[in-house]
């Protein structure tokens, strides 16, 4: 069994989104509540919470942007750009402190004292552009991550796989034209399901050119179509990258039961993908892998997938 880091902290729960927001702390509270129940919590080692130095952030997001998110939050706005992005007092300093979080769990993979870890925090991030907040999303922690494991911890090939049904924009805007990671994204088709983008098409740019893989799916997008898109272009893709590190933007609102898209893919799917990763991370990179929850509403489905994905780290 793998050694597996677990971020979770009660202070996520602080970020407040509006009455009637989708992106909500019971999110979190339902996951704590079904991994304390399958004793999952207990099999875990803790990773620690803490803000993230902004440095860090800024490698990611403009100086702009990050003094009218601090503004608006200190002057008791409802929102941020738009109001899917609700925020209250609070919001910068949680955001600061999941963004810290996952790049706690990186460092710990990459220093031995975790084979792998599951970040469990919130506001989730992959939408978030360099200059504008989106789909609930503040900072990017995902690409925020990405970019330390590059620049501190000199590492030239990171894949990034977001699996969220919504296609993970702001991810993929921060690395494409970098040859040094491989983004690839299952989502629902832009046609039809928020925000737009991820076609086909968009394969990067530059010296990134090819290292962009977008495989939008058209509802009623089921299990299957999704396990043939890991059989081809994704495992051979990665198999060509050779990546030193696997990074997971974890959505499961691909799940049949979410209210905010059309898919209809089942729980079990959700740990084959896991599966499908922990494998990759097994032989190209002794393992090192770090998940980061992204969305997510139905909260049952949600904290049974989030349990699922979490064992089969624990068995990896």
């Amino acid at each position: 069994m793998a050694t597996t880091g677990l971020a979770q902290d009660d202070r996520f729960q602080r970020h407040l989104t509006g009455a009637g927001h989708p992106e909500r702390p019971q999110r979190l509270q339902a996951i704590a509540a079904k991994l304390v129940a399958r004793g999952m919590t207990q099999a875990c080692t803790t990773v620690g919470a803490s803000p993230v130095n902004m440095k860090l952030v800024r490698r990611i997001h403009e100086d702009s942007y990050l003094d009218r998110l601090k503004r608006a939050c200190e002057d008791g706005l409802p929102y941020i750009d738009t109001p899917d992005s609700g925020i209250c007092a609070e919001s910068y300093e949680i955001a600061r402190l999941a963004a810290g979080t996952v790049i706690n769990a990186v460092d710990d993979v990459m220093a031995g004292r975790v084979d792998n870890a599951f970040c469990a925090v919130r506001p989730p991030g992959h939408h978030a552009e360099c200059d504008l907040s989106m789909g609930f999303c503040l900072f990017n922690n995902i690409a925020i991550a990405a970019r330390h494991l590059l620049d501190d911890h000199g590492l030239s090939r990171v894949l990034i796989l977001d699996w969220d049904v919504h296609h993970g924009n702001g991810t993929q805007h921060s690395f494409e034209a970098d040859p040094r990671v491989l983004f690839v994204s299952l989502h629902g088709h832009p046609r039809i399901v928020y925000p737009g983008s991820g076609l086909a098409s968009e394969r990067g740019r530059g010296a990134g050119e090819g290292l962009t893989i977008n495989l939008p799916m058209l509802p009623p997008s089921s299990d299957i179509e999704w396990q043939r898109a890991f059989d081809d272009p994704i495992l051979p893709a990665v198999l060509d990258f050779d990546p030193q590190f696997v990074l997971i933007s974890a959505g499961f609102d691909a799940h049949r039961l979410d209210p905010l898209a059309p898919l209809e893919l089942e729980t079990p799917l959700f740990g084959w993908m896991s599966d499908q990763l922990i494998d990759v991370a097994k032989r190209h990179c002794g393992g090192k892998l770090v998940s980061v929850l992204e969305g997510g509403y139905h909260l049952d489905a949600l904290s049974d997938c989030v349990a699922l994905h979490l064992a089969r780290l624990l068995d990896a």
